[in-house]
């Protein structure tokens, strides 16, 4: 089995060094390239196209929720596979994780986190799935939970009919956009990429990077995947 290629982009020298060296002791993992700040560590992450990419959210430059929407546009221009990416942070303001998310990062991890906890992280996204620091969900929750007591009802959105409670707080949490709920429409009814761009006279990478975020906020494994819950859950009807 081959092992996660994984990059990073980390401003501190120490950090950066200390994340390399432990993440090197990891059969599993291959450190392919670093970088310090956003505008180098953008063309690194062109060059050494990482399975993974960790990418400090307060970079000098541009920051890391900046560098994530970059690069998903270059690699989605160029034709690419994207890079999954994981963001780091000592930042926990709700406004900071779901800007990340909305850019296309896969999850989010705060530095503090356990070692183990941090390859948990890697290999998980790696694999296709969101891994979110249990100390941010339980963030954002609460934060829901009193902005919805503070106007005194349920929260807006889309009525969720049939689905596990779950995906209700998933999506309540992470809502799809009007475009992304227009491409789950069409995968629902069996487009594939290429037709789904014909018909939205887009690119064939503008679609993949919208499928991807609508995968990333449904938690779900693949299109067939996201098709059965997004009926379950009455996004589609």
């Amino acid at each position: 089995m081959y092992p996660t290629r994984v990059a990073l982009v980390e401003d501190h020298a120490l950090t950066r060094m200390g994340l390399k060296a432990t993440l090197e002791q990891y059969d599993s993992i291959a450190v392919v390239g670093d970088a310090k700040d956003g505008r180098t560590g953008l063309q690194m992450l062109k060059r050494t196209q990482p399975d993974v990419a960790l990418i400090d959210i307060g970079l000098p430059d541009f920051d890391g929720i900046e560098l994530t929407r970059q690069l998903q546009l270059a690699q989605a221009e160029a034709g690419l596979p994207l890079a999954k990416i994981v963001i780091l942070t000592m930042h926990d303001e709700e406004d900071a994780v779901l800007a990340a998310f909305g850019a296309g990062a896969d999850s989010y991890c705060m530095k503090d986190v356990q070692v183990e906890q941090l390859v948990e992280a890697i290999q998980t996204t790696s694999s296709g799935q969101a891994w979110i620091d249990p100390a941010i969900a339980n963030i954002i929750l609460r934060n829901m939970r009193r902005s919805y007591a503070s106007i005194g009802h349920a929260a807006p959105g889309i009525s969720i009919v049939a689905a596990d409670p779950e995906y209700k707080t998933i999506i309540d949490t992470f809502p799809l956009t009007n475009r992304e709920l227009e491409i789950l429409e069409l995968i629902v009814a069996g487009g594939s990429n290429a037709k789904i761009a014909s018909t939205l006279d887009v690119t064939v990478g503008t679609i993949k990077t919208h499928v991807r975020h609508i995968l990333s906020k449904l938690c779900a494994d693949d299109r067939t995947q996201a098709a059965v819950r997004a009926l379950r859950s009455g996004l589609v009807c």
